[in-house]
């Protein structure tokens, strides 16, 4: 997780005890996964493909299981309260983070891309 420190170190404060503690929470949950800054965000890999990223903005936390999850995951984001892209889940900043929904995201990305090689889906 140390090469996330560089990129939390410049988030403002109210981003970066959540930031923190979301990336933290993944690392635990998920230790067989790689970590990697790339285009500018936290990531998730596994066997050299992607599985989740993350950002920060202004208002909220965005998290990117790719089109797919998004997809596969709609009525549970809008049950739990978020708003979403076709990319991305936000989760506002002063809203409780939705743990098990994102637990499911990662599981969801692991055995959907379990056979791989490409980083991204095609």
């Amino acid at each position: 997780m140390n090469e996330f420190d560089a990129y939390l170190a410049k988030l403002e404060e109210i981003q970066r005890p959540r930031m923190t503690e979301v990336l933290q929470w993944v690392h635990k949950e998920f230790p067989e996964l790689s970590t990697k800054i790339a285009w500018n965000q936290p990531m998730f890999t596994e066997h050299d493909t992607f599985i989740i990223g993350f950002s920060a903005s202004k208002k909220h936390m965005s998290v990117s299981p790719e089109v797919a999850g998004i997809t596969h995951f709609a009525p549970k984001i809008e049950a739990a309260g978020y708003d979403h892209t076709k990319n991305i889940m936000r989760i506002p900043w002063e809203v409780d983070v939705n743990y098990d929904l994102l637990r499911e995201m990662i599981q969801f990305n692991q055995l959907e891309k379990a056979d791989y090689t490409a980083f991204w889906r095609k």
